[in-house]
């Protein structure tokens, strides 16, 4: 995630002013202006909004429902349009629709007290105390926070959160073991990158408070984040004594059993967990989750079928049968698709999750235009929410190639850790790098790993300290790192990886945002491996377009900004082979499907590794693979996938337009 605001108004609306047009009730004068701007900005969240307060004080309800609609379609979680809604509701005397628009507020963002107290009172009237009891128990907790907290979690929760960065790093001056604050910055530090600080406020928090369940839930997240598999299970396991037969922490035991690679034990306290909740969706998609990645391929769509059953609206278990690959979607599945399409109590995952797989369901049917059409709403939904910026990322990576020159590499000549441990797998997704990987692991000399954080981690780390005053913005800061500092650099990375490894020499590192870091890669780890695979720009950008990635990877929801950030990768990737001639193998994805053996010994030629015929019998390896091309790869090579994107080339002509160059350039184009 890129460190801008998300919702931030264009420059072309004043906020503050037409806020206080409404403060003072002239709502005439603000929806004017407001409208106007609309018209030029159809999709601006912030201006919706404000509209549909203005129609609601206008009492023109038919308006305001239409905006929220419209404003909810383009941003699922926005908390407080949804509690416009409750409150638009009310006014037209719908009581039981309205309590129902004040949870999903609360759900989307806990900070909102007139949506806890409307609970309250409407639950109350409705004759529901214990549901109630609930949320006045939330709202006294919640006016019992320091007003500093509340209005930080607000703003985070509307997407501002350098603004709420701000706020809780100033409250936690004067209140330094404040652990729901420590909570809240570790929160703000995953989503900027800052993994490291995320880790060390809660490991702090929990010391403090040992026994906040709350606390230790979120410490094991960011330890799952950071890939410190075996510590965060050690910490789901603390949490699971202190109430062994809770199921929620029966879940979180089972999920970090998984990233451990024990499924067998997190099958079975899935099962428990499914005892005392029969049938819940979640587990049941979790449990699916693990049976896929150990390869049980009917038995990982039977508990996702089963999850649906029990939630049609669990969008998140069409999208894994979906993201299955090999998996083809039913009529009577997608009718039972198409019937969530309108559901308001979708969150903005649900729906994304919906419409990927829909456009899965009706490529795998033919019917492209369909197809295409719930692609792009899945893309727009999730650009919608994002704050990257192709343009900053272009500058990022044109940065690397003004600071990573051959002089520069020159001077650092002997420097870093000498470890020739590391294979780094890199470039786009979706390029075949986990059929690369697969091929590689099945060497007796190799063990395949993930897609490992901890380049980008060290990335950060320096781009974060490179804000200082003192300091030089990242990659610029990289001239001032020590000999010293490199070796220990490149040290800490072969050490952290010593858990994902199991004994071979070699092991690989598959993240392929590392093509951003390979002169960082070759300052702390010079004898390190490095593959760039490649595919046809059109094959790879769509594969792209058409999957939704867990996290990261936001330029592949725009055509326009994946053209451009393809270009870019192009473009760096020829800056490191001028100054780093020899020291990037390329893989071609077509040459390895029409010629394998003879690609593999040039992979292995390379890698310095004596030919093994189970490299060409990839697909008989058995290895956990967390990829979506987990079943792909369990297949021998297939020439079917090649052309797929030429069923889509009229509404891919903004992508072929703007990689014009690049597609006369590719060898095999």
């Amino acid at each position: 995630m890129t460190e801008q605001e998300k919702t931030s108004p264009p420059a072309s609306i004043d906020g503050a002013a037409i806020q206080q047009l409404m403060a003072s009730q002239q709502f005439d004068q603000a929806l004017a202006q407001l409208l106007a701007h609309l018209d030029k900005q159809p999709k601006d969240i912030d201006a919706l909004y404000m509209a549909a307060v203005c129609y609601r004080y206008q009492k023109h309800y038919e308006q305001a429902a239409a905006t929220l609609s419209q404003l909810i379609q383009l941003a699922p979680d926005h908390g407080r349009a949804h509690q416009e809604q409750g409150h638009l509701l009310m006014a037209r005397q719908q009581p039981e629709q309205a309590v129902q628009a004040f949870v999903r507020a609360c759900k989307n963002n806990p900070a909102l007290i007139a949506s806890w107290q409307a609970q309250v009172d409407l639950f109350t009237a409705l004759g529901k105390p214990q549901a109630a009891s609930q949320a006045q128990a939330e709202l006294a907790q919640l006016q019992a926070s320091p007003k500093h907290l509340i209005a930080a979690k607000d703003l985070l929760a509307q997407g501002k959160i350098l603004k709420a960065e701000n706020l809780c790093r100033k409250f936690l001056q004067s209140a330094p073991r404040h652990v729901e604050a420590m909570r809240l910055l570790a929160d703000i530090g995953q989503r900027l990158g800052a993994m490291d600080e995320a880790e060390f406020l809660l490991e702090s928090a929990v010391l403090f408070e040992p026994a906040n369940a709350k606390v230790r839930t979120d410490y094991i997240q960011v330890l799952r984040k950071r890939q410190r598999f075996g510590k965060a299970l050690e910490e789901a396991s603390t949490l699971l004594q202190q109430a062994p037969e809770n199921p929620q922490f029966q879940s979180i035991y089972a999920i970090e059993l998984m990233q451990t690679g024990d499924y067998d034990q997190a099958l079975t306290y899935f099962d428990r967990v499914l005892a005392k909740l029969p049938n819940d969706p979640i587990t049941l998609t979790s449990k699916g989750h693990a049976l896929k990645t150990m390869g049980r391929y009917q038995q990982a769509v039977d508990a996702y079928n089963t999850a649906i059953t029990t939630r049609p609206q669990h969008g998140e278990a069409y999208y894994s049968l979906a993201n299955l690959k090999t998996y083809q979607f039913t009529e009577q599945e997608i009718s039972r698709m198409l019937a969530q399409e309108g559901n308001p109590e979708h969150s903005l995952m649900e729906r994304a999750y919906l419409y990927f797989a829909l456009g899965k369901a009706y490529e795998d049917n033919k019917d492209y235009r369909q197809s295409f059409k719930y692609y792009q709403l899945g893309n727009e939904l999730k650009r919608n929410s994002s704050g990257y910026d192709a343009d900053k990322m272009t500058e990022e990576l044109m940065a690397q190639r003004d600071v990573c020159s051959t002089d520069f590499f020159a001077a650092h000549q002997g420097q870093g850790h000498n470890a020739a441990d590391p294979i780094f797998i890199l470039g786009l997704p979706r390029s075949g790098s986990t059929m690369l990987e697969q091929i590689l692991s099945s060497h007796s000399q190799v063990d395949g790993t993930l897609e490992l954080p901890n380049i980008l981690a060290m990335a950060q780390k320096l781009r974060r300290q490179g804000k200082g005053d003192d300091s030089k913005p990242y990659p610029q800061i990289l001239e001032d790192l020590t000999a010293d500092e490199l070796h220990s650099m490149g040290e800490q990375f072969i050490k952290d990886t010593a858990i994902h490894r199991k004994g071979a020499p070699f092991f690989i590192d598959k993240m392929p945002n590392n093509f951003r870091h390979i002169g960082l890669i070759k300052l702390i780890l010079p004898n390190a491996k490095i593959i760039d695979t490649r595919r046809h720009p059109m094959a790879c950008c769509f594969s792209n377009y058409k999957q939704l990635f867990a996290e990261g990877q936001e330029f592949s929801y725009s055509l326009e900004d994946m053209a451009q950030y393809y270009k870019d990768y192009v473009a760096l990737m020829a800056h490191w082979d001028q100054v780093l001639p020899g020291q990037v193998l390329r893989m071609q994805y077509e040459e390895v499907v029409e010629d394998l053996e003879g690609q593999v010994r040039r992979l292995l030629d390379f890698c310095g590794l004596p030919f093994e015929a189970a490299c060409l019998s990839f697909h008989e390896t058995k290895r956990s693979v967390r990829t979506a091309s987990s079943e792909q790869v369990r297949q021998p090579v297939y020439r079917s996938g090649l052309e797929q994107w030429q069923h889509f080339s009229a509404d891919l002509e903004p992508l072929s337009n703007k990689l014009a160059e690049a597609l006369a350039d590719y060898p095999s184009g």
